[in-house]
């Protein structure tokens, strides 16, 4: 597990780590509460925060005196080796993305097949920015992260987020390559058998990718374009058929099919049943 500096600045003061989960690609999401606290963070790898609760009497120190701007869905970029000093005078709860330039370089190989000589974020306090608030609370904030079979989900968005970060705070911004088309059909064949064979496991995006001889971000669209679906709506929708069947045709309990369709618990399965359905797997199993 990668020893990320910020994080460990923060357990240091009084800041409360509410969830935290390390991904399949070493970057790592962590949520926090604070208040009333002056931290200075200084480390060797980049942090992207969202603030998504308070932070109005949060302040940033500037070589001009302290600023204040803080809000929920303003995002900080702190990039690596860069110091910055904050005052929590009243409540902040935000979440961090913790990457390195590792990362950013990899997934720069991956998308636009070239590594740029210097690889830069730009610093950004009490920003706004619409794609990073959608990422953050459609994808990551609505998501259990201790769940397995949401891994797929948090690691596709921490892929758009960084590749966001590439194309518009980096001194690269290259623009989005054109990917036309889909799978081949025995690609295509290939991927879904192996997700089918692995839907008790928490499969990621690079898995997926891996399985097609693809790029995250070439695979990712690609299957879009084949199957009409993003690849973590796919699985949840072939987690919840099959345990739709199970339901059906055995006398399975729901902890052995929430655990055969890759959910760490059957509360959990329950809950996404009944998103789904409106009513729970045990009443829709009695109907």
């Amino acid at each position: 597990m990668q020893n990320y500096q910020t994080f460990t600045m923060l357990q240091r003061h009084k800041a409360q780590l509410r969830d935290s989960v390390s991904l399949s690609s070493g970057m790592q999401l962590a949520s926090w509460f604070n208040s009333g606290d002056r931290v200075t963070n200084l480390s060797d790898h980049h942090t992207l925060s969202l603030y998504t609760a308070d932070g109005y009497d949060t302040w940033h120190k500037t070589p001009h005196g302290w600023r204040n701007g803080g809000a929920p869905d303003r995002f900080c970029l702190m990039p690596a080796g860069t110091e910055s000093t904050w005052d929590l005078r009243a409540d902040l709860s935000f979440v961090h993305l913790y990457c390195t330039e590792a990362h950013l370089r990899q997934l720069g190989e991956q998308i636009w097949d070239r590594s740029p000589a210097q690889l830069t974020l730009h610093e950004k306090v009490f920003a706004d920015d619409d794609r990073i608030k959608q990422l953050y609370r459609h994808f990551l904030l609505s998501t259990e992260w201790q769940q397995p079979a949401n891994q797929l989900m948090l690691s596709t968005a921490s892929t758009l987020l960084l590749t966001h970060l590439l194309q518009h705070y980096s001194d690269v911004q290259w623009r989005a390559p054109q990917v036309r088309g889909g799978l081949a059909p025995a690609v295509l064949r290939r991927v879904l058998a192996y997700i089918d064979a692995q839907l008790d496991q928490p499969l990621t995006l690079a898995q997926l990718a891996a399985e097609a001889a693809l790029s995250e971000y070439h695979f990712a669209r690609m299957f879009r374009h084949s199957t009409g679906s993003a690849p973590h709506q796919y699985v949840m929708r072939r987690r919840m058929d099959t345990a739709q069947q199970l339901l059906k045709t055995s006398t399975l309990s729901l902890t052995d099919i929430a655990l055969r369709c890759g959910f760490h618990s059957s509360s959990h399965f329950s809950h996404r049943f009944r998103q789904l359905h409106g009513v729970a797997p045990s009443v829709w199993r009695q109907r």
